[in-house]
C-alpha cells in the first residue's frame, strides 16, 4: 500500500490501460523462459567407444613407453637416436582409421588437411622430434620413477604457455596442481643421490635431469601450439582431421630422427644397437 501511494501514476496506468497490463504480466514469463537451462546433448555410444579406445591406447603407450626405453638402456643399449626414432615410428598405423573414415563416407579427396594445417603440423612435428631426443637422453641417465615425475611437470609448462599463447583461464585447483608438480621437481633435484643408478656419475645424472626438464618444457609448448593451430585454421576440427594432423606430426618427427643422426658421428653410422 505504501508503494502505491508513492507512485500513483504508474499504478493508475497499469490498471486502466489493458495494453500496458498485458505487457506487464508477460515480462516475468519471458524472463523465466530465458533463464531456463538448455538441455544437455547426450553422447552417442559410438563416439563414447572411440573416446574410451583412445584413452586406453594413450594409457598403455604413456605407461609402457618409459619402461621399455629404460629396459633398453639398462641392458646395454646406447643409441639415443634409435629410441627417439621409435617413439613416433608407429605413425603409419594412423592410416587405418583414416582409411576406415574414407570408406565409411567417401569424398573427393582422401586427405582433408589444408596447406596451412600441413605447414603448422610439420613445424610441430619437428619440435616433437627434438622433444623425443631430449626425452631419450634424459631417461638413459635417470630411473623411470624420477623421469616420469619430471616429465609430468609438462602440465605446469603447458599451463604457462597456454595462458600466454591461447589466453587459457585457470582456477584455484589448477594453480595448486601446477605448484605441487613444480615443488616436487625441485625436491628431486635437491635429493638427487637417493635414486641415482649405481655407477653413474654426477654429471650424467644432472644431464639427464636437465634433458628431461627440457623435454617437459618443449612438450608443454607443443600442446598450446596445437590448440593455436586449430583456432587459426578456422576449419571444423573433426576426428578425421585430427588423425591427419597426428599423421603429419609423426611423419616429420620420425623423419627428423632418421635424417639428423646422419650428420652426427655417433648416430646411425654404427650398426650396433647394443654395446
Amino acid at each position: 500500500m505504501e508503494i502505491e501511494q508513492q507512485h500513483p501514476p504508474q499504478v493508475h496506468s497499469t490498471t486502466t490501460n489493458p495494453t500496458t497490463t498485458t505487457a506487464t504480466t508477460t515480462i516475468p514469463s519471458t524472463t523465466s523462459a530465458a533463464a531456463a537451462p538448455e538441455p544437455t546433448k547426450s553422447v552417442k555410444p559410438k563416439h563414447l567407444l572411440i573416446l574410451l579406445f583412445n584413452i586406453l591406447v594413450l594409457l598403455i603407450g604413456g605407461s609402457g613407453s618409459p619402461l621399455i626405453i629404460r629396459v633398453y638402456f639398462l641392458h646395454g643399449g646406447n643409441r639415443k637416436w634409435f629410441t627417439s626414432f621409435l617413439q613416433t615410428a608407429g605413425f603409419p598405423f594412423l592410416l587405418l582409421p583414416l582409411l576406415f573414415s574414407f570408406l565409411r563416407s567417401p569424398r573427393r579427396h582422401f586427405f582433408l588437411i589444408s596447406p596451412f594445417l600441413l605447414l603448422c603440423s610439420a613445424f610441430i612435428g619437428l619440435l616433437t622430434g627434438i622433444d623425443n631426443l631430449f626425452y631419450s637422453y634424459g631417461i638413459s641417465y635417470l630411473p623411470v620413477s624420477t623421469s616420469s615425475l619430471l616429465i609430468s611437470t609438462q602440465l605446469a609448462f603447458t599451463a604457462v604457455f597456454a595462458y600466454f599463447i591461447v589466453k587459457q583461464k585457470f582456477g584455484a585447483s589448477s594453480i595448486n596442481a601446477v605448484a605441487l608438480l613444480t615443488v616436487s621437481a625441485v625436491v628431486l633435484g635437491v635429493h638427487a643421490n637417493g635414486d641415482r643408478p649405481e655407477g653413474e656419475s654426477n654429471s650424467k645424472y644432472y644431464m639427464g635431469f636437465a634433458m628431461t626438464l627440457a623435454a617437459a618444457v618443449l612438450y608443454g609448448l607443443v600442446l598450446p601450439l596445437v590448440e593455436l593451430m586449430y583456432i587459426k585454421s578456422k576449419m571444423k576440427i573433426g576426428y578425421t582431421l585430427v588423425m591427419e594432423i597426428q599423421l603429419v606430426i609423426g611423419l616429420v618427427a620420425t623423419a627428423f630422427c632418421t635424417v639428423a643422426p646422419l650428420s652426427v658421428p655417433s648416430g646411425w653410422r654404427s650398426t650396433r644397437i647394443f654395446r
